[in-house]
């Protein structure tokens, strides 16, 4: 390869990578609905486990049946449960 065919090729790679780094912290960033979600639940009495949070992460991405059954597995009324998954939408 060329020198001068080198140098865009290294350039648009450095950008690419660049790129991935800016945009990889966005990407794991849970979904608003699950602060709304575990507020509901601290609001109610209850205390927020690491299983409550992946419920109140199932329904922030529109899976409410598992996040009302895994809340309810957590040990929170149905009541609760619902309310809290309403929130996560």
């Amino acid at each position: 390869m060329r020198p001068s065919a080198r140098i865009p090729s290294i350039l648009a790679g450095l950008v690419l990578a660049a790129g991935a780094l800016v945009a990889a912290p966005a990407a794991t960033a849970a979904p608003a609905g699950v602060q709304d979600c575990e507020q509901y639940i601290v609001k109610h009495g209850k205390q927020v486990t690491d299983a409550a949070g992946q419920a109140c992460y199932e329904g922030a991405i529109g899976n409410q049946t598992s996040c009302a059954a895994s809340l309810q597995e957590a040990g929170l009324s149905a009541d609760v449960a619902d309310g809290a998954c309403r929130a996560a939408r």
